[in-house]
């Protein structure tokens, strides 16, 4: 009779949702090498090659499609008899930037969900100012928010990259102030939009003041003025306008992940939150300017 080994069934899992071994070991806070070791002694023990890996490709194998939703149910028994020795449920309160968070947020958190079914998850989303404010007062956990002024902590989960969107038939008339929809004054991104446009010698006005990044977008979206966005959350149906309108370069920034946690399961639920945020961020996050000038040439 074959015995599993929970960490091994765990570490193909973990390889088999994020298709990366790197990935898959900062998720479960450990090497590379001890993952593999892990996979190839559940393989032997099974007697099957659960995953095929070239250079520049993981992915399940036939039989590892098969064994993949048994491995499933195998860790969920496991995690349900160890939370049924105790009653104590954890609340863990995650703040999320309005300007960070996109559309990988619900798969995000239903990761770190299915990692600790003992968690309780209360997610806050605001400016990262207020957030950052509300880390340090100790209202929250953690925090995933864009990196403000000099403070040089946290963990770097990725590149943040900022341009001048507008819908394309948006019209600047020479002589007239830009038009701007902007969030609240305590929103970096309105900050990082007047400081360039005041040291480019560019006059502005806001025409829309918004309570929160969707209303912007939702202006932008319908030609009423123009505001900045990180590239991967551009609304839809604008385009990136610097070049057409002489607009300055803006500034790039990082996404942080800050924590002051330390005991081993809230570590353990933060590197899953981390691994899962760099898995659903775009790969062409690195590169704005060829990205810029091959949808300028639509306007």
């Amino acid at each position: 009779m074959i015995t599993l080994d929970v960490d091994a069934v765990k570490a193909f899992v973990t390889i088999a949702d994020l298709q990366n071994f790197t990935r898959a070991a900062e998720a479960l806070g450990t090497t590379q090498g001890a993952i593999s070791v892990k996979l190839k002694r559940l393989e032997d023990q099974i007697g099957k090659k659960l995953i095929e890996r070239t250079p520049r490709l993981v992915r399940l194998s036939a039989q590892g499609a098969v064994f993949l939703e048994s491995a499933r149910d195998f860790l969920a028994a496991h995690d349900r008899a160890i939370t049924g020795l105790s009653s104590v449920r954890r609340r863990f309160t995650l703040g999320i930037a309005t300007h960070v968070g996109g559309p990988e947020v619900p798969t995000v958190l239903a990761r770190l969900s299915a990692h600790d079914p003992a968690l309780t998850i209360e997610v806050r989303l605001n400016d990262s100012r207020d957030l950052l404010d509300a880390f340090e007062r100790g209202e929250i956990d953690a925090a995933i928010i864009r990196r403000e002024d000099d403070r040089r902590d946290g963990e770097v989960l990725a590149p943040e990259h900022f341009g001048w969107f507008a819908t394309p038939d948006f019209v600047h008339r020479a002589g007239e102030p830009l038009r701007l929809a902007a969030s609240s004054p305590s929103c970096g991104i309105r900050n990082i939009t007047t400081r360039a446009l005041d040291a480019a010698g560019i006059p502005w006005t806001e025409v829309f003041l918004g309570c929160g990044s969707f209303a912007v977008a939702d202006a932008v979206a319908a030609g009423l003025a123009i505001s900045v966005f990180s590239y991967r959350l551009a609304p839809p149906g604008t385009v990136e306008v610097s070049r057409r309108l002489g607009l300055p370069a803006l500034p790039s920034s990082e996404i942080v992940l800050l924590s002051t946690l330390s005991d081993a399961r809230s570590r353990a639920a933060l590197r899953t939150l981390a691994a899962a945020f760099r898995e659903h961020r775009p790969h062409h996050d690195s590169a704005p300017r060829k990205r810029t000038a091959s949808m300028e040439s639509t306007v």
